[in-house]
């Protein structure tokens, strides 16, 4: 059971008839219904059920409903539209728009070049000076729970023929998610400064991944059928004023940076979150996200550079989040050093890649104010075979 206290107000939509949910201790407050009631100059911007338009409803709105639900919370009249959340369904919380993958972390990306390039400098050479990223597959972006089926496609091991089956080196890739909720106009890039004028919260994000499918057709235009098979999100978007109190600089910069990206005058777009990666029930790392190098204020700026929009329901995620520590990295493929060093589990086996059956659960925390903790909730996923 996820106890989100009473600070995070985190958003979701759940029920048999999808009603907008916040969470609220072990419960779920049903914003649809008291909207209605308590807000009516807003209720219409949770009818459907998600939260398309409250997203496009932007800041000021934004802003007004979080402090309409902290007053609902200190008076009592939250208690009038309480659910137990236990047993609920929980369903996709907003429409995905188009969805981009960063590659912000500098430990994971020195460590996979460690891994494929031995002899050369780990980190490429356009690596510190703009964040790296690809555009993913927005339909096959999916709600925890949701299965894995594992993917099949052409492979080609070291030394062997080409053949097509399933993926026999599936991967998980621990990462944070930020949800836009206004969008912009085409051919107007977006500075760092309207970060918060755009982004509406945060998720957690599983990019699941076919590192052997991706080994043999990622060059020379980058990933592509090893990743947009599935890509998994929380269903409890937190918002961004929830992370005040989370803000951290992000590591020193050993290069210089391009304008649009140079943040050394800005406020800090870091998060102190910490993420927990488990199989099985079995937690594996614990990678922390205040040491990524590229902040999502920098992604945000960096595509939307050359003009291109952003959309209300626009995800884009962090890429996987490694530490220093090898118990802190976010993918199976640096855990176990390309498979060479398994990650052993409790009853006995080991793990390179995942198996048929297995469960990931990934879940973080934030420091709020006053000793609170902002809960993200958890994100999970179980394998299963290939079609």
């Amino acid at each position: 059971m996820i106890d989100f206290g009473t600070y995070t107000l985190p958003y979701c939509s759940f029920g048999a008839q999808p009603h907008v949910g916040v969470g609220l201790r072990d419960q779920i407050l049903d914003l649809t219904s008291a909207a209605a009631s308590l807000l009516p100059a807003h209720a219409t911007l949770f009818a459907r059920g998600n939260l398309d338009a409250f997203l496009a409803a932007g800041p000021q709105v934004w802003a007004e409903v979080r402090s309409a639900l902290a007053a609902w919370v200190v008076d009592g009249r939250a208690a009038d539209y309480l659910v137990p959340a236990d047993g609920v369904g929980l369903h996709m919380p907003f429409t995905v728009a188009d969805y981009v993958d960063f590659y912000a972390s500098e430990n994971h990306a020195s460590n996979l070049g460690r891994i494929f390039r031995p002899d050369s400098e780990p980190l490429t050479p356009n690596w510190k000076h703009m964040p790296i990223g690809y555009h993913g597959r927005a339909g096959t972006v999916v709600c925890s729970g949701t299965s894995v089926v594992r993917p099949s496609g052409q492979r080609r091991p070291p030394g062997a023929e080409i053949s097509v089956g399933p993926s026999q080196r599936l991967d998980i890739e621990a990462e944070m998610g930020f949800v836009v909720g206004t969008g912009s106009t085409l051919g107007e890039p977006v500075g760092m400064d309207a970060f918060e004028r755009h982004v509406f919260g945060a998720c957690l994000v599983n990019d699941w991944s076919a590192r052997d499918i991706q080994a043999w057709e990622y060059v020379p235009l980058g990933p592509f059928l090893g990743k947009s098979f599935a890509t998994s999100i929380s269903p409890w978007i937190v918002p961004l004023a929830s992370l005040e109190s989370a803000r951290v600089a992000p590591p020193a910069r050993t290069e210089k940076l391009q304008a649009y990206l140079d943040d050394s005058d800005s406020p800090p777009w870091g998060f102190d979150i910490a993420l927990e990666v488990a199989i099985n029930g079995h937690t594996i790392s614990r990678p922390p996200f205040a040491g990524m190098y590229w902040t999502a204020a920098q992604q945000m700026a960096h595509m939307t550079a050359n003009g291109a929009t952003l959309r209300t329901g626009d995800l884009f995620a962090s890429g996987t989040i490694s530490g220093p520590d090898r118990d802190q990295r976010g993918a199976l493929i640096e855990l176990t050093w390309n498979g060479k060093e398994p990650v052993e589990l409790p009853d006995g086996s080991g793990r390179s890649f995942l198996e048929d059956g297995d469960e990931v659960v990934i879940s973080a925390t934030a420091p709020g104010p006053d000793g609170a903790t902002v809960v993200f909730g958890d994100v999970r996923g179980t394998i299963a075979p290939a079609r």
